[in-house]
């Protein structure tokens, strides 16, 4: 059981370094797939995920496989899409979701282009794949820091959150908060997508963030409960997701997501709130 579960990080320096990395990730971008989902914005992040990718790849162009540049090219995008679809939606008679759709199509195609003409099959790799086994120090950090300024950020805005999920004409009417909150929400959501992207690649990277989070509905009644569940599915999922990827020589990123979809799949039907089984037991009526 030792050389199975823990030898592996304890030998490896590259393994810990991962490890870490996930782990930052996890606890990140956990409590924000969580209101994704209560929002009913789930897709939206997958499309975010995809419109980062024009942006890294001309910071790929202009300094090569730089931390700094990629990620404030991912950014840039990432806040550019958002708002543009955000315009789009309020100026025209085309839904939020629509234009968002759009935009994914178009950003993967520009970013998958950009780094073929470019780069090689082994950067297209990096870009879609990531390379959470190969984290350097910058990048570690910048996973970190962005965890933490999720954290404090999240903290700031819950309660708008909170009260726009549950009753907005409430919100609306109390408060102004709203609006800036889902701004500062959607800025939470490229920021995260930016860190998993070093890590997972844009292709995989909104599955840390959604898959823990759907997997917590299944097992937490309350808010609070759900965002702690999502935090800790993600990190099992991660530790898990690396040890099947050493031990089965699969690739890292899809081993992190196939553990998570795994963990997501059981959910749906042991999971105690609302799961297939417990659908499927009949309960005892209240008798007069």
């Amino acid at each position: 059981m030792y050389d199975l579960v823990i030898a592996p990080f304890l030998e490896f320096e590259f393994m810990r370094r991962a490890l870490a990395g996930v782990l930052a990730l996890a606890f990140g971008a956990g409590p924000i797939g969580v209101f994704l989902m209560l929002r009913r914005m789930s897709l939206v992040g997958d499309a975010m995920a995809h419109a980062i990718l024009p942006g890294a790849a001309i910071g790929f162009l202009i300094s090569g496989l730089n931390l700094f540049a990629m990620a404030t090219g991912g950014l840039i995008a990432g806040f550019v899409v958002a708002l543009a679809a955000g315009l789009i939606a309020r100026a025209t008679e085309l839904k939020e979701d629509a234009s968002l759709a759009a935009f994914f199509l178009i950003s993967l195609a520009v970013g998958v282009t950009i780094v073929s003409v470019r780069g090689t099959n082994i950067d297209l790799l990096h870009f879609l794949f990531g390379t959470v086994l190969a984290l350097d120090d910058q990048t570690l950090i910048l996973i970190a820091v962005n965890a933490t300024v999720t954290l404090v950020g999240f903290a700031l805005i819950y309660r708008p959150l909170l009260l726009e999920c549950v009753d907005p004409n409430f919100l609306h009417s109390v408060s102004r908060a709203g609006g800036p909150a889902h701004i500062l929400f959607l800025a939470l959501v490229v920021l995260n997508l930016v860190s998993g992207f070093h890590a997972l690649g844009t292709l995989l990277a909104v599955g840390i963030m959604m898959l823990p989070a759907a997997a917590a509905r299944f097992w937490a009644r309350d808010i609070t409960s759900m965002l702690a569940v999502s935090a800790v599915v993600g990190a099992a999922s991660g530790y898990a997701g690396l040890l099947l990827s050493y031990h089965t020589s699969i690739p890292s990123g899809p081993a992190v997501i196939l553990v998570a979809g795994g963990i997501y799949a059981a959910s749906v039907v042991f999971g105690p709130v609302g799961g297939l089984i417990l659908r499927l037991v009949p309960r005892r009526h209240l008798e007069a």
